[in-house]
């Protein structure tokens, strides 16, 4: 009200005497009620991103033998999603996908990006959410793993965040913090761009910390947390008390049991936090896992379960790319409901502009905003189709049906051949993707083609 009164000032010689009155009560008016002119409070959002956690591993997705209440309690208070997509069936591509709001391949993050320092990796030039936060007026912080580049570019305080704290790598042991996997040992624990040493500190506690004290530190001015847990990924670590709620399970289901309970409390400590600094309403929480979960030996060859989903992580068949996601905002949105449309890890940027009133970057996207799903159960999806990529390897889904090329099945449920170099599903009838129907549907082949094909037009352009 004052922005107006002010301009009406600005041109009061040509107002009228009657508009110079008005102006002069508004002010009056204003002035008089005591009251500060103050917009109203932007929501924080907080991305809780996990890392190899399987389509169905929490029991708000139908896991009988976990404990995750802090996980439920997101969709208890929220939405969950039944059809919801990575961006990629692999680590640094998923992230430059949620990141970006673009395929990965037009974000520059075809696959996995180096994990030793002084490589780069998702280009300096591309827009973030944490850029765009930026713009709105946002705090911006990173928290966990990063996997997406490992020069001062390409790090996290070069991509928009204003503080970051995690490893760089794809991958560390939770209490040395050296990268786990391949030589020569390198220690990967930084904060904002320099090394630092946390010996013998479990990593997943030291990451609560970070989320916690910077939720209080910014509790007065919007903030946007980007929490990238590097758990249930390898190395399987989870605390004592849940190696012993576990010993009952086979393995290597006990210890990828223990690790997601493990980071459940840890997600319920950050969300206590919230609620006791009174921010829990004023705060959108979004959740969801990168991929599907991991059968590599590191992970003692699996742990994860893709409940009726044929494929895992590295696979493009649902195991690999149908992922548990949820968004909640007690207060604003719905709560404890479900939503079945097809939504992917590409729609957040632009569902959290639209949500906060951000302004989206001035770029060709590829995710688009759930908030009318979000709104409305009977909203059609965003997507009239979606393409994936990894390698070789691509599918393309409209509606319920999918066209896979060149597939490969991480979880090795059924024999691939050479006649399966096209492989047609239809989800409505088979869920598993155990039969393809490529030579009895030419021409439902020759369409998904032609869409594959035009997505790799556009990636071109």
């Amino acid at each position: 009200m004052l922005t107006s009164c002010e301009k009406k000032i600005r041109s009061v010689q040509s107002c009228s005497l009657l508009c110079v009155l008005a102006t002069f009560f508004c002010i009056i008016l204003f002035y008089s009620s005591g009251v500060e002119a103050a917009p109203s409070k932007q929501p924080n959002v907080i991305i809780i991103f996990t890392d190899d956690q399987g389509s169905v591993d929490l029991n708000c997705y139908g896991a009988k033998d976990l404990i995750t209440p802090h996980m439920d309690s997101i969709a208890k208070r929220g939405i969950r999603f039944t059809q919801f997509y990575a961006a990629a069936p692999v680590c640094s591509p998923s992230r430059a996908g949620l990141l970006t709001g673009r395929f990965p391949r037009r974000a520059g993050v075809p696959g996995n990006v180096s994990s030793k320092h002084g490589k780069e990796g998702m280009p300096a030039e591309q827009v973030t959410i944490a850029e765009m936060m930026k713009l709105a007026g946002y705090q911006t912080a990173h928290v966990g793993k990063w996997h997406l580049g490992y020069t001062p570019e390409t790090m996290p305080n070069g991509q928009g965040f204003d503080t970051s704290f995690g490893h760089m790598g794809g991958c560390i042991d939770n209490y040395s913090h050296f990268f786990y996997w391949n030589g020569p040992n390198r220690h990967d624990l930084w904060e904002n761009g320099k090394e630092i040493w946390r010996d013998g500190k479990f990593f997943p506690n030291l990451m609560v910390q970070q989320c916690q004290d910077y939720i209080k530190a910014s509790r007065d001015k919007p903030f946007f947390l980007y929490w990238a847990i590097n758990v249930p990924h390898y190395p399987l670590q989870g605390t004592d008390q849940w190696r012993k709620q576990y010993a009952h399970l086979p393995s290597p289901r006990d210890k990828y049991a223990a690790f997601v309970s493990t980071m459940d409390d840890c997600i319920g400590a950050v969300l206590k936090t919230l609620d006791e600094c009174q921010l829990r309403e004023n705060t959108i929480v979004i959740f969801q896992s990168d991929h599907g979960h991991s059968q590599e030996e590191r992970t003692f060859g699996g742990g994860g379960s893709a409940g009726p989903y044929r494929g895992a992580k590295f696979s493009l068949f649902e195991g690999g790319i149908r992922v548990p996601a949820m968004i909640s905002w007690p207060g604003t949105i719905a709560e404890g409901e479900e939503r079945h449309q097809l939504s992917t890890g590409c729609d957040w940027l632009p569902t959290i502009a639209e949500l906060t009133g951000a302004t989206l970057p001035q770029r060709r996207l590829d995710g688009k905003s759930l908030k009318a799903v979000i709104d409305s159960k009977q909203a059609q999806s965003p997507h009239a189709d979606f393409y994936w990529q990894i390698g070789k390897s691509w599918a393309v889904r409209e509606g319920n049906w999918k066209l896979l090329g060149n597939p490969r099945d991480t979880s090795q449920q059924g024999k691939l051949t050479k006649a399966d170099q096209l492989f047609l599903v239809d989800l409505s009838k088979d869920l598993g993707e155990k039969h393809n129907l490529a030579t009895k549907n030419p021409e439902k082949v020759k369409h998904l083609t032609e869409i594959y094909n035009r997505y790799q037009k556009s990636l071109s352009e």
